[in-house]
């Protein structure tokens, strides 16, 4: 599948059981989240969410982004099925996300990335964001993560 013929459209609340299921397949390391959580991050007033529908209208991608009290924008998760990875929808969807924080006037975006996630990271290097402090047994599982902050323009 082409990253041109996927569409970049909102996400709400009616997408909740549709991104919950692609979120087990992203997330196969325990760090899923559960439904409930997913139904509390579609729908909160304060959320910034998009997602890639394939033509057959399939959700084959994700972010979910909330709006912190500090007026900071979150990056929550961004997940891409394990079968269209590595087409560009990661970085499309970063995008949407940012601009749909900057509408809502969001200059600082944040987020957290395993330390052991180099693709991952690389993404977020090339679209600006920068490292600001090592978060040991941050997962789970025990991993250490990265927290990583943008500044919008």
């Amino acid at each position: 599948m082409q990253p041109s013929i996927s569409v970049v459209e909102g996400m709400t609340p009616v997408d909740i059981n549709e991104c919950w299921h692609l979120d087990q397949r992203c997330f196969s390391d325990g760090e899923a989240y559960d439904r409930e959580t997913v139904r509390y991050l579609l729908s909160h007033t304060q959320s910034v969410c998009y997602k890639v529908v394939a033509p057959s209208r399939n959700m084959i991608a994700f972010v979910v982004g909330m709006i912190e009290p500090d007026g900071v924008g979150h990056v929550v998760a961004l997940g891409v099925g394990p079968d269209h990875r590595r087409l560009g929808l990661g970085r499309r969807l970063m995008g949407a996300v940012e601009r749909g924080f900057q509408a809502r006037g969001v200059n600082t975006v944040r987020l957290e990335v395993r330390t052991s996630n180099i693709i991952a990271q690389r993404l977020y290097f090339d679209l600006g964001y920068h490292i600001v402090r090592r978060m040991p047994s941050y997962y789970t599982n025990g991993d250490d993560g990265y927290l990583m902050i943008k500044t919008l323009q």
